[in-house]
C-alpha cells in the first residue's frame, strides 16, 4: 500500500528541486501555460529533455522558495524572477541556447475548440464554400447574420465573414457553429514571456536579434552620440574627427577671407584666384597616374627582356689568348 504524502512534505520536496535547479541553471525561460494539457505539456518536456527542466507550480510557492533562497546564497539576483511570476506561468531551466530552446517550445503547440466564454487570442474567419449541413440548420447562420444559400441540399456560406474579433469572448452561438464546421481555430502552447539570464532579464523579442541588427543599432546609437558631442562642443572618440574636419574648415576659412595663410590654405587661395588651375590639376590627375603606371609597365617590360637576353660568351675556339704571345 502506497503511503500517502502530505501537503507539507510535497511542498518542502518541491521548494528543494526549485532551488537545486536555480543553482544548477544561470538560464530559465518565464513561459505562460494557459490552456495547455497535461498531455501537451509532457511531450514538451520530453522534447526538452538533456538540456532543459521544465517546473510548474503555484505562484506563491514559487515565489516564497525562490525569495527563502535568494536570502539564504546571498544571491540577490534571484529576486529578479519574483516579478516575473504573474499569472498562470512556469519555468523551464536550460542550459542550452536560449533562441533554440525557444523555437522548440513553440513547436508543441495544438489545435483548440472555441470554447464558450473563452476570450480570442486571434481573429476567426468563416471561410465561403458548402459546409454540409443540411438546411435545417440555417438558423444558426441567421442568429450570426452570416449570409448563405441552399446548393445541392446544403448551406453553402457567399462570402468570408469574420466571426470573433481578437480580444472578444467566445458566445455560445459562435461555439456551436464552430463546433458543427469542424472548425478549431485556435491554438495554444507555452509562451515565452520573459528570459532571466544570470541576474538579467529581457523580453523574448531580444532572442530574435541578428548581428546585422546589433550592428545597425549599434551605428544609430553611435551616430546619436557624435549629433550630441558635436552640439555641445564635448569631445568623445566618436566625434573628435568630425570636430578636426570641421576645426580644419573654419581655419581655412579665416585664411581664405584674410592675408593669414598657411601651406594647405595657399592651394586653396590659388584655385579660387584661377579656377582653370583646378580643372587642369583634376585632368592631370589621372592622367599622369595612367603614365607613372605605363612607365612602370615598360620599365618591367625592359627588365623582363635584358633577363631573357643571353650574355656574350667568349669564343674559345680562336686558338690564342690575347694574352699570348705571337
Amino acid at each position: 500500500m502506497a503511503i500517502k504524502t502530505s501537503k507539507a512534505e510535497k511542498k518542502t520536496v518541491y521548494d528543494r528541486k526549485l532551488c537545486q535547479l536555480l543553482d544548477e541553471y544561470g538560464q530559465i525561460l518565464v513561459v505562460a501555460a494557459d490552456n495547455v494539457g497535461s498531455n501537451q505539456l509532457q511531450n514538451i518536456r520530453q522534447g526538452l529533455r538533456g538540456h532543459s527542466v521544465v517546473l510548474m507550480g503555484k505562484n506563491t510557492m514559487m515565489k516564497r522558495s525562490v525569495r527563502l533562497h535568494a536570502e539564504k546564497t546571498g544571491n540577490k539576483a534571484f529576486l529578479n524572477l519574483i516579478p516575473l511570476l504573474v499569472g498562470n506561468v512556469g519555468l523551464i531551466f536550460t542550459k542550452g541556447d536560449l533562441k533554440e530552446v525557444s523555437e522548440e517550445v513553440a513547436k508543441y503547440k495544438v489545435g483548440a475548440p472555441a470554447r464558450v466564454g473563452l476570450v480570442a487570442p486571434i481573429d476567426v474567419v468563416v471561410p465561403p464554400g458548402n459546409t454540409g449541413l443540411d438546411p435545417s440548420q440555417t438558423s444558426f447562420f441567421q442568429v450570426l447574420n452570416i449570409p448563405t444559400k441552399i446548393n445541392k441540399g446544403t448551406v453553402e456560406i457567399t462570402i468570408p465573414v469574420e466571426l470573433i474579433k481578437k480580444g472578444d469572448k467566445v458566445g455560445s452561438s459562435e461555439a456551436a457553429l464552430l463546433a458543427k464546421l469542424g472548425i478549431r481555430p485556435f491554438s495554444y502552447g507555452l509562451v515565452v514571456l520573459s528570459v532571466y539570464d544570470n541576474g538579467s532579464v529581457f523580453s523574448p523579442e531580444v532572442l530574435d536579434l541578428t548581428e546585422d541588427d546589433l550592428i545597425e543599432k549599434f551605428a544609430a546609437g553611435v551616430s546619436i552620440v557624435t549629433s550630441l558631442s558635436l552640439a555641445i562642443s564635448y569631445p568623445t572618440l566618436a566625434a573628435v574627427s568630425h570636430m578636426f574636419i570641421n576645426g580644419y574648415k573654419n581655419v581655412l576659412s579665416v585664411a581664405v577671407a584674410t592675408e593669414y595663410s598657411f601651406p594647405q590654405a595657399d592651394t586653396v587661395k590659388e584655385y579660387l584666384k584661377d579656377p582653370s588651375k583646378f580643372a587642369a590639376a583634376a585632368a592631370a590627375a589621372p592622367v599622369a597616374a595612367a603614365s607613372s603606371g605605363g612607365a612602370s609597365a615598360a620599365a618591367a617590360s625592359k627588365e623582363e627582356e635584358k633577363k631573357e637576353e643571353p650574355e656574350e660568351e667568349l669564343d674559345e675556339d680562336m686558338g690564342f689568348s690575347l694574352f699570348d704571345d705571337v
